[in-house]
């Protein structure tokens, strides 16, 4: 039951750190080097692949903090 609540608090994290995203996009691009503006979606579609990447390596921390 608490896995649902987590999921539900998660969604509006999301939306808020690609919105983050965007805002810091020019400092980042910027000591990058870069002149490459990202729009929200953008943003959204940073933000989405970083969490892929990020998730699998927080489920098998938990789950090996789990079986010692």
């Amino acid at each position: 039951m608490f896995s649902y609540f987590r999921i539900s608090a998660a969604i509006p994290g999301f939306f808020i750190s690609s919105w983050l995203l965007m805002l810091l996009w020019g400092v980042i691009a910027s000591r990058l080097q870069l002149s490459v503006t990202l729009s929200y979606v953008n943003a959204m579609l940073v933000n989405f692949t970083l969490w892929l990447a990020v998730a699998p390596l927080t489920a098998v921390g938990k789950s090996n903090r789990c079986n010692k």
